[in-house]
């Protein structure tokens, strides 16, 4: 199946794309999509979302669309 991967902020930088399509598998994490599509991309105090929704850096993505790099947000 196909996935489209999102980054954003200095995350997009970092991978090189702000969007892009991978092939990909039921069983795999979204942690091994950023490794295979973006390995420059340190994935520390970064929060990952699977179809919109908050999701584990190790668990398994399932039938998802799309995988999300979530950067620290800063305000004031």
């Amino acid at each position: 199946m196909k996935v489209r991967l999102l980054a954003f902020a200095y995350t997009a930088q970092q991978a090189g794309f702000s969007e892009c399509v991978i092939e990909s598998d039921a069983t795999d994490t979204p942690r091994q999509l950023f490794q295979r599509a973006a390995p420059a991309v340190a994935t520390e105090g970064l929060r990952v979302a699977v179809d919109c929704e908050y999701h584990d850096w190790d668990a398994a993505i399932g039938a998802a669309s799309e995988v999300a790099l979530i950067p620290p947000v800063s305000g004031g």
